[in-house]
């Protein structure tokens, strides 16, 4: 079983909030204290996880979370937002339709049983179509949409310049297996390319695992070149995604958390080298059954 969560002080006033073990629904989030409240990052995907965040961030600064930035919708970010009913919930415009489409957390069959609380969805309501610039006191925050589908359509970074510390949300997983099935594996290596990297963060908070430094995008971006590597030969063999996941050999990134997420991730890499746009939609249900079949069958392990 995972361990407890972890408080980690990146820089003066800057915390990062890492939940081990990183994979399924246990995500980080994070929190600056400045100017008499705190800006959260995101908050944790069931009411008893949010609550032991929320508790942390009380003890740590004492001050009252005042606003809250989603950095994109997925449920392990966003169902706690309703346990902060005073903060200021921003974030990009389609990550606001994607909560409401995506409605309260439910078992599903896909991943073991959860005990979610209660929890209602509660998106955004203050909207930005490229990014917004909050102030921790004189800290400047800066909150930008990525510009392309990546992860999802709708991820945002939260950078602090003046300390060179980047929260990347699920822009990169450390030590597990990034996950495109919602977003676009060309339009994510293009964001950390083009976005990411050139804001040269010393320190990066991803979405999942242990922080780190600029060793976490290419970590990302050559696992991403892989998945479309095997998806160009899968391709011209005339495989499926998932027997060309089968017969794909993942090297260094067997060790990875949630290998599962290979199948998945070329259902969105061939859907790219045929008719589909970055981020359109694809069939997910298929997806899913390729990943639990390449899981050995069972439903995918979560324990948050």
């Amino acid at each position: 079983m995972p361990g407890p969560p972890q408080t980690v002080q990146v820089s003066d006033a800057v915390y990062a909030y890492i939940q081990p073990d990183g994979s399924w629904y246990i995500n980080n989030t994070g929190f600056i204290a400045g100017g008499g409240g705190v800006i959260s990052i995101d908050t944790c995907s069931t009411e008893r996880r949010t609550r032991a965040y929320l508790a942390t961030v009380a003890d740590v600064t004492g001050l009252p979370v005042r606003t809250l930035v989603n950095t994109h919708h997925h449920g392990d970010h966003t169902y706690g937002n309703c346990l902060l009913p005073r903060a200021t919930i921003v974030g990009h415009e389609r990550t606001r339709e994607q909560v409401l489409a995506a409605g309260p957390p439910a078992n599903l069959g896909i991943w073991t049983d959860v005990e979610w609380g209660d929890l209602e969805p509660a998106p955004p309501f203050l909207t930005y179509e490229s990014g917004v610039t909050l102030w921790a006191g004189d800290l400047r925050c800066d909150a930008r949409y990525v510009g392309t589908p990546a992860h999802t359509t709708n991820d945002s970074i939260v950078h602090i310049p003046e300390r060179s510390v980047l929260f990347a949300g699920d822009l990169l997983f450390s030590g597990g297996t990034p996950f495109l099935l919602m977003g676009s594996i060309a339009g994510a290596i293009e964001v950390l390319e083009e976005v990411v990297r050139p804001l040269g963060a010393a320190v990066i908070v991803p979405g999942h695992g242990p922080a780190g430094g600029p060793e976490l995008i290419d970590e990302a971006l050559g696992y991403l070149r892989f998945v479309s590597d095997v998806a160009r030969r899968g391709l011209d063999a005339g495989l499926s995604p998932l027997d060309a996941a089968l017969e794909a050999d993942l090297g260094p990134y067997a060790g990875w958390l949630d290998p599962e997420r290979f199948p998945g991730n070329l259902h969105r890499a061939y859907a790219e080298l045929g008719w589909a746009e970055r981020g359109a939609p694809i069939d997910l249900a298929a997806a899913l059954r390729d990943m639990i079949t390449y899981n050995g069958g069972g439903p995918l392990r979560c324990h948050a």
